[in-house]
């Protein structure tokens, strides 16, 4: 339909959808909590994966959570990633608030190893496949 999108575009064509398919103000309706997280867990892989000027989200995200294990020694990450998960289920947000929770979320996980980083290697060798 669109051709070879390419990881650059495909994070920004996320990154798109979060900034006009959250408020959803035009003729489809704002996307939900769920479909806010999905795409927020998405396009945090697609950055890691794209580089570039999308790195600087994982970059802040990092520094982040770089202070926080600096601050509490011995927090590890998929502490922090469960933390976070607690705080997004439990805290009443809005999905604006719920896509930047997630991509956070989805960061310290994919960082955490395990199921969670299936899906950020999977965009990573995608990537890497394509050059």
């Amino acid at each position: 339909m669109f051709g070879d999108l390419g990881t650059v575009g495909v994070a920004a064509a996320l990154t798109c959808l979060m900034i006009w398919g959250i408020p959803g103000e035009g003729k489809l309706k704002p996307l939900g909590w769920w479909t806010t997280v999905l795409v927020a867990m998405l396009a945090g892989s697609a950055y890691k994966a794209a580089g570039g000027p999308f790195a600087i989200v994982p970059d802040i995200i990092g520094t982040g959570i770089a202070f926080v294990q600096s601050f509490l020694k011995g927090i590890t990450m998929p502490a922090i990633a469960l933390c976070v998960l607690i705080f997004m289920l439990f805290k009443k947000l809005t999905t604006r608030q719920v896509g930047y929770v997630a991509l956070v979320f989805f960061y310290a996980a994919s960082g955490a190893g395990g199921n969670w980083s299936y899906i950020s290697d999977a965009i990573e060798n995608a990537r890497a496949g394509l050059q």
